[in-house]
């Protein structure tokens, strides 16, 4: 609010120095402006002005978003301000969840999109890029064959595009064949990513380090089948162990897994799956045992 409405001087003077090169704000003049002072000058929309100590400032105007009111005496002006805030777009129905960023300003709270954050606060967000290499010796055809028994999306990427074989798992996570020994991951890192990274992290190393030792005992001597069913067994549970963190033998040669207090009993030998919950029942755990057995 300019006051004196010239602008040439005061605190709104300085204040306008201070703020005019962020096309957030608005300047409001409440009365005549005359030739030659600065509030004259704005109205104009000039891409930059010059301060009280000499230094050119660049203005952003909003689209011309100038406006000129004459009011009568005693006469109420209205001014909308339209919010660009995305959450603020559709206003949300009665019970319906909301998610944003919460953000503290002195006393204030506000929840915003993590694509404001920036334009309405000093904060700003930025994309870490992860990248990790691994020891493997096996076959690269092998490690994607055996990715795409266990999890739902893994997709082969063209040589142009990564200089190389490699594949994408859950359009978030690359794998790279770097030479005979090494293969690289790459990532932008968030939760879910970081998550699908450390599974794959885990299946490379129990492929690596699990599977070849049942095979190389297997070639010495030929094993009785329990003995092979005890070191199955293990494989699977490593396997179990890594995607779901706490597994525990139950009653019955059952397994018992617990995912975020929902407890799951997974009968080893039929394959079938009890728990209250119908999605950790149905789309995680029998999905992921089903595909476990098929590597084994």
């Amino acid at each position: 609010m300019a006051s004196p409405s010239g602008l040439q001087s005061g605190l709104s003077r300085q204040l306008f120095e201070i703020w005019c090169s962020d096309k957030k704000n608005a300047c409001v003049i409440p009365g005549n402006v005359v030739e030659g002072t600065l509030a004259k000058t704005i109205i104009n929309e000039p891409k930059e002005v010059t301060l009280m100590n000499g230094i050119t400032a660049s203005l952003n105007f909003a689209d011309s978003n100038t406006k000129i009111i004459s009011p009568k005496n005693c006469q109420s002006v209205e001014m909308y301000f339209n919010s660009e805030k995305r959450l603020a777009e559709k206003t949300p129905e009665v019970g319906e969840t909301v998610s944003g960023l919460l953000v503290k300003k002195a006393f204030a709270y506000q929840i915003m999109a993590p694509d404001d954050l920036h334009v309405f606060s000093q904060l700003s967000t930025e994309n870490i890029s992860q990248r990790i290499t691994i020891a493997y010796t096996g076959a690269f055809g092998v490690l994607e064959h055996r990715l795409k028994q266990i999890l739902e999306s893994v997709e082969s990427l063209p040589d142009e595009e990564s200089k190389g074989p490699a594949f994408r798992v859950h359009e978030r996570l690359t794998v790279k064949y770097e030479s005979e020994k090494h293969i690289s991951l790459h990532w932008r890192s968030d939760p879910i990513s970081d998550m699908v990274s450390d599974s794959v992290v885990a299946l490379v190393l129990n492929i690596s380090r699990d599977i070849p030792k049942v095979v190389v005992e297997s070639e010495e001597a030929t094993k009785t089948e329990e003995e092979n069913n005890k070191k199955a067994e293990k494989v699977i549970h490593a396997l179990l162990v890594s995607l779901f963190g706490d597994v525990k033998f139950g009653e019955n040669g059952k397994l018992v897994i617990s995912v975020d207090g929902n407890v799951a009993h997974l009968d080893k030998q039929s394959g079938n799956v009890e728990s209250e919950n119908e999605g950790l029942k149905k789309e995680r755990v029998r999905v992921a045992f089903q595909r476990i057995q098929n590597v084994v």
